[in-house]
């Protein structure tokens, strides 16, 4: 049987710095839309294949869910091998050995990890970031002993603050400022800050946009269908 291959990504640097493997995948590796969303049927091939290759590379295990605009963060262990896939989650922390996944276009990926070896991984858009799904996630690594100032936290290649704007509600709601017209918002700033409200001293962002290097990535706002994954490998 053929060997298995990551597809075209990008590396998460500052997680490598610890051993921690993260990535984005590019345009050049296809739609990665969650199939149980009716998305591109070629997806479901491309994630069986990132399993495979995930797999090979020492992580049985890869975690996924069919993405809600939420706030809920899954905790994994082991007990399975091969690909999960849960309903209406937005996040996952692994516990223990494997890697977990999660679909974007324009939202931040948000990747969390300490030293320990404990990884997550959120879906942050607009709704997640007011929701405060990586507050979620960090609480979830500080029940387990693992505090906020020991974290690395990174925020992944999404929508840039010059490229989204939001209406009204929605810009008040992510920043609890009034306004009367559609504004601009950055959301891997505000994740940034909500991370250092919390005690992350460590915490990078990636300088690519989504819209921007639309040649790169997919992206909504540039009347894209398709999705990205991204993935973060707990290390073995």
């Amino acid at each position: 049987m053929a060997t298995a291959a990551l597809p075209p990504h990008l590396e998460i640097a500052p997680l490598a710095a610890i051993g921690v493997r993260a990535f984005v995948t590019t345009r050049e590796a296809g739609s990665f839309g969650i199939p149980e969303q009716g998305d591109d049927p070629a997806a479901t091939a491309r994630w069986q294949e990132l399993q495979r290759a995930l797999a090979e590379l020492g992580a049985p295990r890869l975690a996924s869910s069919r993405q809600v605009h939420g706030a809920r963060v899954l905790q994994h262990r082991g007990g399975w091998d091969g690909w999960l896939r849960v309903d209406g989650a937005d996040g996952h922390v692994m516990l223990e050995d494997g890697a977990a996944a999660i679909s974007i276009a324009d939202c931040v990926p948000v990747f969390v990890a300490h030293p320990d070896g404990v990884v997550a991984i959120v879906h942050a858009g607009w709704r997640g970031v007011a929701a405060g799904i990586l507050p979620e996630a960090i609480r979830m690594f500080a029940a387990q002993g693992l505090p906020a100032d020991e974290l690395v936290v990174h925020l992944g290649p999404s929508i840039c603050g010059r490229c989204y704007e939001v209406g009204v509600d929605v810009y008040e709601r992510l920043t609890g400022w009034p306004t009367t017209r559609p504004r601009r918002v950055d959301l891997r700033a505000l994740l940034a800050e909500q991370a250092k409200q919390f005690g992350v001293t460590r915490w990078s962002a990636s300088g690519e946009c989504t819209k921007c290097d639309n040649g790169f990535f997919f992206s909504h706002r540039a009347h894209d269908a398709g999705r990205q994954v991204a993935c973060i490998v707990a290390p073995v």
